[in-house]
C-alpha cells in the first residue's frame, strides 16, 4: 500500500525531469537544421551545398538585403548619406542587439548603416527602413521584390531586422546570391563588412564577426545572424591570390562551432575553385525606385547610362529631392571658365601623390583619404591658376570646343578625380607596392597618372589606385579583370 501510494509521485517526478529536460535543450538545434554552401564569387559556380533549398530562418543575414536596398537609394537619389533621421518609438522599441536609439532623436543616415553593418542592431535597421520607405512593411515588400530581380526564388521577407517571424524564410544559396551581389552591384559600400570597430554616431560598435575576420586570412565580410529558431548563421566572403570564395552556414550550434565549420567551407572552395576564371558578373537588377512609383523612361546620358532606353520606376521623391546631375546655372552660356591642358592636370596629380602608409581607424583612414582628396583638388586648382597666366592657358567661353583642352569647372564628387580602384590586400607593405607597380605597367591605358596608394588595415595592406573619375576607374576595372585581376572600385569618402 505504501508503495502503490508512492506511484503516482514517481511518476510526477519523471514527467517533471522530461519537462524541464526538453526546456534546458537548446531548441534550436530541433529548429534549425544545418544547411551549406560554398560559390566562386567570380562565376557564381556552386563548389558545395547542403540543404542549400531548405527554406530556414535567416536571422540578421536580412540585414544583409536591408543594406542592399539603402545602397541602391543612396545611389539613385532617394536620400543621401547625411540626410538626418528621425527614430520612430516603434525603431527604438526593437530589442537586441541595438545601437540604443532613443524615439524622437535624429541621426545621419551614415551612422544607421554602418550600426546595421557592424552592430547588426535591429533598431537602426528599422530605422533605416522607415526612411526610405515609410514604414518597415513597405520596406519588406520592396526587399521581397528585390529579391525576386536577384533570383533569390526561396525568400520571403516580413521585416528589415531578421528576428524571428513567421513566414520570413530563406535558403543557404539565395544568402550566398545576395552576398555576391553585394560585393559585385555595390563595391564602394563592401569595406563596411571587414570594419572591426567603426563609430555609429552615438558609439563605437564592433564587428559581430570580428573573430573570424581576424584570423581567417583573405576573410572581409560579410554578416552574421542569430535567433534561436535560426541558431548561428552566417555568410562569409574571403579573397586570396584574386580568388573569392562566398560560403554561407545555417543552424550552426555556437559561434566557434559556425566560424570552424565557414572557416572549413572556405578553405574547401579555394582547393576546389580553379586559380584562373573568365570573369563573369551576376546581373545588376534594373532601378524600380519607391514601391508604387510611377514607370518612366530613362534617356541617355543620364545619372544611370545603363538603363537608357528602358522603361523603369523612378521615385518621385528622388525626383523632387536630389538633382542627380548638376543643373547649368542662369548665364552660364557667357560665363567665362578656365581651360586647361589635361597634360597640367595630369602632372600635378602626379605631383600631388603621396607614397607614405595610411594607417588608423577605418574612420581615421577616411578622413585621411579625404584630405588626400583636398591635396589633389588644391593641385589641379594649382594646374590652372589665372594668375601668373601661362602662354598655353587662355579664356574661353562654356562653348568652347577645343579637341586638346580639357574644361575644369570643378572638382565634383561624381566627375572628378576623387575615385580609385582596389587591386587587392596583402599581408605587406612591400607586396602591396610591388603589386601596384606590375599593375601600372600592365595597364598604362587607363592607370597612367593615378595615384598609387598603400592603406594599412587590422588585417593587411589595401594596394590602391586613387585620383581617378569614376568613369576611369570603371574601365580599368573591367580591363583588369578581363586579366584576371582581382579589382573593385573606390568612391569618393
Amino acid at each position: 500500500m505504501k508503495t502503490r501510494g508512492r506511484q503516482p509521485i514517481r511518476w510526477g517526478l519523471v514527467a517533471f525531469a522530461t519537462f524541464w529536460m526538453l526546456v534546458i535543450v537548446p531548441l534550436s538545434a530541433a529548429a534549425a537544421p544545418y544547411a551549406g554552401l560554398v560559390m566562386d564569387a567570380r562565376n557564381g559556380k556552386v563548389l558545395y551545398a547542403r540543404n542549400a533549398d531548405t527554406r530556414l530562418h535567416p536571422a540578421s543575414l536580412t540585414k544583409m538585403m536591408t543594406l542592399y536596398v539603402v545602397f541602391e537609394a543612396v545611389e539613385n537619389g532617394e536620400i543621401s548619406l547625411d540626410d538626418k533621421v528621425r527614430i520612430s518609438k516603434f525603431a527604438a522599441s526593437e530589442p537586441p542587439s541595438k545601437l540604443g536609439l532613443r524615439a524622437g532623436q535624429t541621426i545621419a543616415l551614415r551612422y544607421l548603416i554602418r550600426a546595421a553593418a557592424v552592430k547588426s542592431a535591429n533598431d537602426a535597421a528599422t530605422a533605416l527602413a522607415e526612411a526610405i520607405e515609410g514604414s518597415e512593411a513597405q520596406f519588406a515588400r520592396r526587399m521581397n521584390r528585390t529579391a525576386k530581380a536577384l533570383g533569390m526564388t526561396r525568400t520571403t521577407f516580413k521585416n528589415a531586422h531578421g528576428l524571428t517571424e513567421s513566414g520570413h524564410l530563406s535558403t543557404a544559396r539565395d544568402m550566398t546570391i545576395l552576398g555576391r551581389h553585394l560585393f559585385y552591384d555595390y563595391p564602394d559600400y563592401y569595406n563596411l563588412f571587414s570594419r572591426i570597430t567603426t563609430h555609429a554616431g552615438v558609439r563605437s560598435v564592433s564587428h559581430t564577426n570580428r573573430r573570424l575576420l581576424q584570423s581567417y586570412s583573405g576573410a572581409d565580410g560579410i554578416k552574421t545572424g542569430y535567433t534561436r529558431a535560426a541558431g548561428f548563421n552566417l555568410t562569409a566572403s574571403a579573397e586570396r591570390g584574386g580568388e573569392r570564395i562566398i560560403a554561407t552556414v545555417f543552424g550552426g550550434n555556437s559561434t566557434t562551432s559556425r566560424n570552424a565549420k565557414v572557416a572549413e567551407l572556405l578553405d574547401l572552395g579555394f582547393s576546389k575553385a580553379p586559380s584562373r576564371v573568365a570573369l563573369a558578373r551576376p546581373a545588376r537588377p534594373s532601378y524600380l525606385g519607391k514601391m508604387g512609383s510611377q514607370p518612366v523612361m530613362i534617356a541617355a546620358g543620364g545619372a544611370r547610362p545603363e538603363l537608357a532606353g528602358k522603361t523603369v520606376r523612378l521615385a518621385a521623391a528622388a525626383a523632387v529631392r536630389k538633382s542627380l546631375r548638376p543643373r547649368p546655372r542662369p548665364g552660364a552660356e557667357t560665363t567665362p571658365v578656365l581651360i586647361a591642358d589635361s597634360g597640367d592636370i595630369e602632372r600635378a596629380l602626379l605631383a600631388a601623390q603621396d607614397s607614405t602608409v595610411e594607417t588608423g581607424t577605418p574612420d581615421e583612414t577616411a578622413t585621411q583619404t579625404a584630405q588626400g582628396s583636398t591635396a589633389i583638388a588644391e593641385a589641379i586648382n594649382a594646374a590652372i591658376r589665372p594668375e601668373p597666366r601661362p602662354k598655353d592657358i587662355t579664356l574661353a567661353s562654356a562653348e568652347a570646343t577645343d579637341p586638346v583642352a580639357e574644361v575644369v569647372t570643378r572638382v565634383s564628387t561624381s566627375g572628378g578625380r576623387h575615385w580609385g580602384v582596389n587591386v587587392g590586400r596583402f599581408p605587406s607593405e612591400y607586396k602591396a607596392r610591388q603589386v601596384l607597380l606590375q599593375t601600372a605597367l600592365s595597364e598604362m591605358a587607363t592607370l597612367d597618372g593615378s595615384l598609387r596608394k598603400v592603406v594599412k588595415r587590422p588585417t593587411g595592406f589595401d594596394a590602391n589606385f586613387m585620383g581617378m573619375t569614376r568613369d576611369s576607374a570603371d574601365l580599368a576595372c573591367r580591363r583588369l579583370q578581363a586579366k584576371q585581376v582581382t579589382c573593385f572600385m573606390i568612391g569618393p569618402s
